[in-house]
C-alpha cells in the first residue's frame, strides 16, 4: 500500500494542474497601401485643353477709343487690345520685349503677325510689343468667336491661354463704327 499512496498522490496532483489556456491569436499585421505620388499632369497636345492663364479681361473707354486689358487684378496687363477710333486701327500688345512674331491660334484660325516695340512707358513700367490690325481684320472675329479661348504664342516667352470674353468684341466693335 505504501507504493500505492505515492501513485494516488501523483494522480491527485495531476488532476490539480490547470488546463492549458489556448494562446491568443496573433493579430494580422495591418497592411497600408503605399503612398503613391500623384503624377504630374502632362500638357495635352491640344491647346484647347490647356488651363487658362490666370487673369481677367477689363474694358476701358477714353476719348481716343477703347481698350481691353487681360491680366491679374492689381498687376500689369499681359495682353491688350486697343482701338484708335480716329484711324479705325486696333493694336494687339503683349507684355515683353521679344521682337519675334506673335502667333494667335483660335478654334478656326492660326496666324502669325509681326510685332514692334511700343513707346517706353514711365521708368520701371513693363515693356510691350504690338502689332497693328485694321478694324475689319478677320483675326479679330476669330478671336471673338473662338470656342472659349485662344492662345498667343511667341518664341522666347510663355504662351498665353486667354479666355475669349466679350471685352474683345466690344473693343473691336468700337473701332468698326
Amino acid at each position: 500500500m505504501r507504493n500505492i499512496i505515492p501513485l494516488v498522490a501523483l494522480a491527485v496532483l495531476a488532476g490539480c494542474v490547470a488546463k492549458p489556456v489556448a494562446p491568443r491569436p496573433v493579430a494580422a499585421p495591418v497592411v497600408r497601401p503605399a503612398v503613391v505620388p500623384r503624377p504630374v499632369p502632362v500638357a495635352s497636345a491640344d491647346w484647347r485643353d490647356w488651363a487658362v492663364t490666370p487673369g481677367d479681361w477689363a474694358y476701358r473707354q477714353d476719348q481716343g477709343g477703347s481698350t481691353a486689358l487681360f491680366g491679374t487684378t492689381g498687376g500689369n496687363a499681359l495682353l491688350t487690345l486697343r482701338c484708335d477710333s480716329a484711324s479705325a486701327t486696333l493694336y494687339l500688345s503683349r507684355q515683353g520685349s521679344v521682337v519675334t512674331p506673335l502667333t494667335v491660334r483660335t478654334s478656326s484660325v492660326a496666324r502669325s503677325v509681326p510685332v514692334q516695340p511700343t513707346s517706353p512707358g514711365p521708368v520701371g513700367a513693363p515693356s510691350y510689343v504690338a502689332t497693328r490690325l485694321t478694324a475689319r481684320d478677320p483675326l479679330l472675329d476669330a478671336m471673338v468667336f473662338s470656342r472659349g479661348r485662344f492662345i498667343v504664342e511667341q518664341a522666347g516667352t510663355t504662351t498665353l491661354v486667354v479666355p475669349a470674353w466679350a471685352e474683345i468684341a466690344r473693343v473691336t466693335e468700337d473701332c468698326r463704327r
